[in-house]
Protein backbone atom coordinates (compact mmCIF):
# COMPACT_ATOMS: atom_id res chain seq x y z
CA UNK A 1 0.00 0.00 0.00
CA UNK A 2 1.28 3.45 -0.94
CA UNK A 3 0.80 5.87 1.95
CA UNK A 4 -0.20 9.39 0.97
CA UNK A 5 0.93 12.23 3.23
CA UNK A 6 -1.11 15.18 4.47
CA UNK A 7 0.17 18.75 4.02
CA UNK A 8 1.23 18.77 7.70
CA UNK A 9 3.17 15.55 7.21
CA UNK A 10 4.84 16.93 4.10
CA UNK A 11 6.00 19.94 6.09
CA UNK A 12 7.67 17.61 8.61
CA UNK A 13 9.29 15.69 5.78
CA UNK A 14 10.44 19.01 4.36
CA UNK A 15 12.23 19.85 7.61
CA UNK A 16 13.95 16.46 7.57
CA UNK A 17 14.82 16.94 3.91
CA UNK A 18 16.37 20.36 4.43
CA UNK A 19 18.56 18.98 7.22
CA UNK A 20 19.77 16.24 4.89
CA UNK A 21 20.46 18.88 2.25
CA UNK A 22 22.50 20.96 4.72
CA UNK A 23 24.54 17.93 5.74
CA UNK A 24 25.25 16.96 2.14
CA UNK A 25 26.24 20.53 1.29
CA UNK A 26 28.71 20.58 4.17
CA UNK A 27 30.36 17.22 3.57
CA UNK A 28 30.36 17.59 -0.22
CA UNK A 29 32.39 20.76 0.20
CA UNK A 30 34.83 18.82 2.38
CA UNK A 31 35.41 16.13 -0.26
CA UNK A 32 38.85 17.34 -1.26
CA UNK A 33 42.23 15.74 -1.92
CA UNK A 34 43.73 14.40 1.31
CA UNK A 35 40.44 14.14 3.21
CA UNK A 36 39.27 10.70 4.37
CA UNK A 37 35.72 9.47 4.05
CA UNK A 38 35.72 9.06 7.83
CA UNK A 39 36.31 12.82 8.15
CA UNK A 40 32.99 13.34 6.34
CA UNK A 41 31.27 10.86 8.66
CA UNK A 42 32.37 12.70 11.81
CA UNK A 43 30.98 16.03 10.59
CA UNK A 44 27.69 14.53 9.39
CA UNK A 45 27.06 12.70 12.64
CA UNK A 46 27.68 15.84 14.68
CA UNK A 47 25.28 17.86 12.51
CA UNK A 48 22.54 15.27 13.05
CA UNK A 49 23.11 15.23 16.79
CA UNK A 50 23.12 19.02 17.02
CA UNK A 51 19.82 19.17 15.11
CA UNK A 52 18.15 16.60 17.38
CA UNK A 53 17.76 14.16 14.49
CA UNK A 54 18.33 10.43 14.37
CA UNK A 55 20.49 8.94 11.61
CA UNK A 56 18.44 6.91 9.16
CA UNK A 57 21.25 4.56 8.15
CA UNK A 58 23.23 3.89 11.33
CA UNK A 59 21.74 0.83 12.98
CA UNK A 60 19.60 -0.05 9.94
CA UNK A 61 19.41 -3.83 9.69
CA UNK A 62 19.56 -5.54 6.29
CA UNK A 63 19.01 -9.31 6.30
CA UNK A 64 21.22 -9.85 3.25
CA UNK A 65 24.14 -8.24 5.09
CA UNK A 66 23.29 -10.00 8.34
CA UNK A 67 24.13 -6.89 10.36
CA UNK A 68 23.23 -3.29 11.10
CA UNK A 69 24.88 -0.56 9.05
CA UNK A 70 27.47 1.10 11.31
CA UNK A 71 27.63 4.63 9.88
CA UNK A 72 25.43 7.70 9.24
CA UNK A 73 26.84 8.13 5.72
CA UNK A 74 27.34 5.85 2.78
CA UNK A 75 30.52 6.99 1.02
CA UNK A 76 31.04 5.14 -2.26
CA UNK A 77 34.22 5.94 -4.18
CA UNK A 78 34.77 5.41 -7.92
CA UNK A 79 33.53 1.88 -8.78
CA UNK A 80 31.56 1.63 -5.54
CA UNK A 81 27.90 2.03 -6.47
CA UNK A 82 26.18 2.25 -3.07
CA UNK A 83 26.63 1.43 0.63
CA UNK A 84 30.34 2.20 0.77
CA UNK A 85 31.50 2.52 4.37
CA UNK A 86 33.46 5.52 5.68
CA UNK A 87 37.06 4.74 6.63
CA UNK A 88 40.02 6.70 7.94
CA UNK A 89 42.11 4.64 5.52
CA UNK A 90 40.11 5.78 2.48
CA UNK A 91 41.81 9.07 1.65
CA UNK A 92 40.46 10.90 -1.38
CA UNK A 93 42.81 11.71 -4.24
CA UNK A 94 42.57 13.79 -7.37
CA UNK A 95 40.49 12.07 -10.05
CA UNK A 96 38.25 10.27 -7.57
CA UNK A 97 34.50 10.63 -7.42
CA UNK A 98 32.62 10.02 -4.19
CA UNK A 99 28.91 9.33 -3.86
CA UNK A 100 27.60 10.53 -0.51
CA UNK A 101 24.22 9.19 0.59
CA UNK A 102 22.57 9.98 3.90
CA UNK A 103 19.23 10.23 5.66
CA UNK A 104 17.71 11.38 8.92
CA UNK A 105 14.60 10.93 10.98
CA UNK A 106 13.24 14.18 12.41
CA UNK A 107 9.93 14.47 14.25
CA UNK A 108 9.21 10.90 13.17
CA UNK A 109 9.60 11.54 9.43
CA UNK A 110 12.47 10.66 7.12
CA UNK A 111 14.55 12.52 4.59
CA UNK A 112 16.99 10.79 2.23
CA UNK A 113 19.28 12.21 -0.45
CA UNK A 114 22.52 11.54 -2.30
CA UNK A 115 25.03 13.36 -4.45
CA UNK A 116 28.18 12.38 -6.33
CA UNK A 117 31.03 14.88 -6.33
CA UNK A 118 34.36 15.03 -8.16
CA UNK A 119 37.63 15.30 -6.24
CA UNK A 120 40.31 17.46 -7.85
CA UNK A 121 40.66 17.04 -11.60
CA UNK A 122 38.48 14.39 -13.22
CA UNK A 123 38.24 13.22 -16.81
CA UNK A 124 35.68 14.47 -19.32
CA UNK A 125 34.09 11.01 -19.28
CA UNK A 126 33.60 11.23 -15.52
CA UNK A 127 32.16 14.74 -15.85
CA UNK A 128 29.68 13.41 -18.40
CA UNK A 129 28.72 10.51 -16.11
CA UNK A 130 27.92 12.87 -13.25
CA UNK A 131 26.07 15.31 -15.49
CA UNK A 132 23.93 12.68 -17.19
CA UNK A 133 23.06 10.96 -13.90
CA UNK A 134 21.96 14.23 -12.29
CA UNK A 135 20.05 15.23 -15.43
CA UNK A 136 18.20 11.92 -15.37
CA UNK A 137 17.09 12.64 -11.80
CA UNK A 138 15.79 16.07 -12.82
CA UNK A 139 13.86 14.54 -15.72
CA UNK A 140 12.31 11.99 -13.37
CA UNK A 141 11.34 14.72 -10.92
CA UNK A 142 9.54 16.46 -13.78
CA UNK A 143 7.27 13.41 -14.13
CA UNK A 144 6.11 13.55 -10.48
CA UNK A 145 2.69 14.96 -11.34
CA UNK A 146 -0.74 13.77 -10.27
CA UNK A 147 -2.21 11.61 -13.02
CA UNK A 148 1.10 10.34 -14.33
CA UNK A 149 2.20 6.80 -13.57
CA UNK A 150 5.23 5.34 -11.85
CA UNK A 151 6.61 4.10 -15.16
CA UNK A 152 6.74 7.71 -16.38
CA UNK A 153 9.26 8.39 -13.61
CA UNK A 154 11.24 5.20 -14.25
CA UNK A 155 11.39 5.61 -18.02
CA UNK A 156 12.58 9.23 -17.77
CA UNK A 157 15.76 7.99 -16.11
CA UNK A 158 16.16 4.99 -18.39
CA UNK A 159 15.81 6.90 -21.65
CA UNK A 160 18.27 9.65 -20.74
CA UNK A 161 20.92 7.34 -19.30
CA UNK A 162 20.91 4.77 -22.08
CA UNK A 163 20.75 7.36 -24.86
CA UNK A 164 23.99 8.80 -23.47
CA UNK A 165 25.78 5.47 -23.54
CA UNK A 166 25.69 4.62 -19.86
CA UNK A 167 24.00 1.74 -18.03
CA UNK A 168 21.51 1.50 -15.18
CA UNK A 169 22.04 -0.55 -12.05
CA UNK A 170 19.22 -3.10 -11.78
CA UNK A 171 19.76 -4.53 -8.30
CA UNK A 172 19.18 -1.32 -6.34
CA UNK A 173 16.16 0.97 -6.66
CA UNK A 174 14.45 4.00 -5.19
CA UNK A 175 11.51 3.78 -2.84
CA UNK A 176 8.60 5.40 -1.13
CA UNK A 177 9.45 7.24 2.10
CA UNK A 178 7.63 8.75 5.07
CA UNK A 179 7.47 7.51 8.66
CA UNK A 180 9.69 4.65 7.47
CA UNK A 181 12.87 4.99 5.46
CA UNK A 182 11.64 2.46 2.91
CA UNK A 183 7.96 2.37 2.00
CA UNK A 184 6.01 1.22 -1.04
CA UNK A 185 6.43 1.47 -3.96
CA UNK A 186 9.82 0.43 -5.24
CA UNK A 187 11.12 2.91 -7.81
CA UNK A 188 13.43 1.25 -10.35
CA UNK A 189 15.44 3.44 -12.69
CA UNK A 190 14.09 1.46 -15.62
CA UNK A 191 10.68 0.17 -16.64
CA UNK A 192 10.16 -3.28 -15.15
CA UNK A 193 6.94 -4.67 -16.59
CA UNK A 194 6.80 -7.22 -13.77
CA UNK A 195 6.05 -4.38 -11.36
CA UNK A 196 2.77 -2.60 -10.83
CA UNK A 197 2.40 0.80 -12.44
CA UNK A 198 0.33 2.87 -9.99
CA UNK A 199 -1.05 6.26 -10.89
CA UNK A 200 0.61 9.12 -9.01
CA UNK A 201 -1.64 10.96 -6.58
CA UNK A 202 -1.27 14.01 -4.36
CA UNK A 203 0.56 13.23 -1.13
CA UNK A 204 2.74 10.44 -2.54
CA UNK A 205 6.43 10.84 -1.79
CA UNK A 206 9.15 8.97 -3.67
CA UNK A 207 12.88 8.82 -3.09
CA UNK A 208 14.11 8.79 -6.68
CA UNK A 209 17.75 7.73 -6.96
CA UNK A 210 19.40 6.99 -10.30
CA UNK A 211 22.45 4.74 -9.93
CA UNK A 212 24.37 4.80 -13.18
CA UNK A 213 27.48 2.94 -14.34
CA UNK A 214 29.97 4.15 -16.91
CA UNK A 215 30.41 0.56 -18.11
CA UNK A 216 28.15 -2.46 -17.80
CA UNK A 217 25.20 -2.55 -15.37
CA UNK A 218 26.20 -5.61 -13.33
CA UNK A 219 27.23 -5.20 -9.69
CA UNK A 220 28.57 -7.37 -6.91
CA UNK A 221 28.74 -6.99 -3.13
CA UNK A 222 32.16 -7.07 -1.48
CA UNK A 223 33.16 -9.31 1.43
CA UNK A 224 32.08 -6.64 3.94
CA UNK A 225 28.53 -7.62 2.81
CA UNK A 226 27.57 -3.97 2.32
CA UNK A 227 29.62 -2.25 -0.39
CA UNK A 228 28.23 -2.79 -3.89
CA UNK A 229 30.68 -2.25 -6.75
CA UNK A 230 30.54 -2.47 -10.53
CA UNK A 231 31.62 -5.90 -11.75
CA UNK A 232 33.72 -4.43 -14.54
CA UNK A 233 35.44 -1.85 -12.34
CA UNK A 234 33.89 1.12 -14.12
CA UNK A 235 32.91 4.28 -12.27
CA UNK A 236 29.41 4.72 -10.86
CA UNK A 237 27.36 7.80 -9.97
CA UNK A 238 24.38 8.21 -7.64
CA UNK A 239 22.03 11.15 -7.11
CA UNK A 240 18.84 11.16 -5.03
CA UNK A 241 15.99 13.43 -3.95
CA UNK A 242 12.75 12.92 -2.06
CA UNK A 243 9.91 14.29 -4.16
CA UNK A 244 6.26 14.83 -3.26
CA UNK A 245 3.32 14.93 -5.66
CA UNK A 246 1.29 18.08 -4.99
CA UNK A 247 -1.53 20.01 -6.66
CA UNK A 248 1.14 22.46 -7.82
CA UNK A 249 3.39 19.81 -9.33
CA UNK A 250 6.53 18.12 -8.01
CA UNK A 251 7.91 19.36 -4.67
CA UNK A 252 11.52 18.40 -3.99
CA UNK A 253 11.70 18.04 -0.22
CA UNK A 254 15.47 17.64 -0.03
CA UNK A 255 16.60 20.93 -1.53
CA UNK A 256 15.73 24.58 -0.78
Amino acid sequence: MIIRKSPAELEKMRRAGLLVHAILQQVSGMAQVGVSTHDLEVVAEKMMKDAGAKPAFKGYYVPAAGSKFPFVLCTSVNDEVVHGMPSAKRVLKSGDIVSIDTGVSLEGYFGDSAVTVPVGDVSDEVKKLLRVTEESLQLAIGQMKAGNRLFDVCSAVERHVTSNGFSIVREFVGHGIGTSLHEEPQVPNYVDRRNENPRLKEGMVLAIEPMVNAGRPETKVLSDRWTAVTKDGSNAAHFEHCVAVTANGPWVLTRP
